[in-house]
């Protein structure tokens, strides 16, 4: 098998073996495995899973694998870094830039279970597979838009399979409420609520969280931070009971002139004319 080359995000491997050729090992990137041939056991994480041919895993690099192969076994790996899908983002449909297909990969429901594709979902698998294979030789498949929407269409045949199967990913779906709670409690900490912040938190593509907060809230995200902010500091000057000083502290700005500055800009009046 080849090491997954520096700068390449998208990179694709078949081979056929009985034994496997690597230990338990983990991994810096993604994989998906398509089992094309042969049977035996998957030693996923502290998990046994029996495989045959039609299989499909999906792997995170928090995960340890192994393969014990009973039946001479033929591998499809297609390894990604988790720059891929960034990469591509311009082309991801609404679900996939809230619920990262990196994110969805890393579910344990994924790991303690062996998808029970059925037809069409495993001929639908077979020849899509086969179609990122058979496109492979045209270059560099990392930038085309065809083998990433055959890879999108993976993860929708795995979706539909688990919904099949009657089980859940605990990561899917977002609680809004839950996303101004943690504004709210962590509104004195700047670094905190920057967008990549709060994005990586809530598993939401970093440059799709601005348009669905602004969707969901019918306000930009920027706006509502410095409506919060502004109001909670207006509170406070108007209760006397905190000096400028440790109002600026507790915000966290640099010092009360910059505290000045920015209530200006956001009131048009200074702390001191509320006094």
């Amino acid at each position: 098998m080849h090491k997954l080359r520096q700068f390449e995000t998208l990179l694709l491997d078949e081979f056929e073996e009985d034994q496997f050729h690597l230990p338990t090992h983990s991994h810096t990137y993604y994989e998906i495995i398509y089992i094309v041939k042969g049977s035996g056991v998957h030693h996923l994480n502290a998990n046994l899973l029996q495989y045959k041919a039609g299989d499909l895993f999906v792997l995170s690099p928090d995960d340890e694998h192994y393969f014990d192969i009973k039946e001479r076994t033929r591998f499809i790996f297609i390894k990604f870094t988790d720059n891929y899908f960034d990469s591509n983002k311009k082309l991801s449909c609404d679900e996939f830039l809230l619920n990262t297909p990196e994110s969805f990969m890393r579910d344990k429901v994924l790991k303690e279970n062996v998808l029970e594709l059925g037809f069409p979902c495993s001929l639908i698998l077979k020849n899509t597979i086969e179609n990122i294979m058979s496109y492979s030789s045209k270059g560099d498949i990392s930038t085309s838009a065809i083998i990433f929407y055959q890879i999108l269409s993976i993860f929708g045949l795995i979706k539909e399979t688990l919904s099949i199967m009657n089980l859940k990913i605990s990561g899917s779906g977002i609680d809004n409420e839950m996303i101004i709670s943690y504004i709210h409690q962590n509104i004195y900490n700047p670094r905190l609520i920057q967008i990549k912040v709060i994005a990586s938190h809530f598993n939401i593509s970093e440059s799709y969280f601005g348009t669905y907060f602004k969707r969901k809230f019918l306000i930009s995200y920027r706006d509502y931070i410095n409506t919060l902010r502004v109001k909670l500091i207006e509170k406070r000057i108007l209760s006397k009971q905190m000096s400028m000083k440790q109002i600026a502290h507790e915000f966290r700005f640099t010092d009360e002139s910059h505290l000045s500055n920015y209530f200006k800009k956001q009131k048009n009046v200074r702390p001191s004319e509320l006094i």
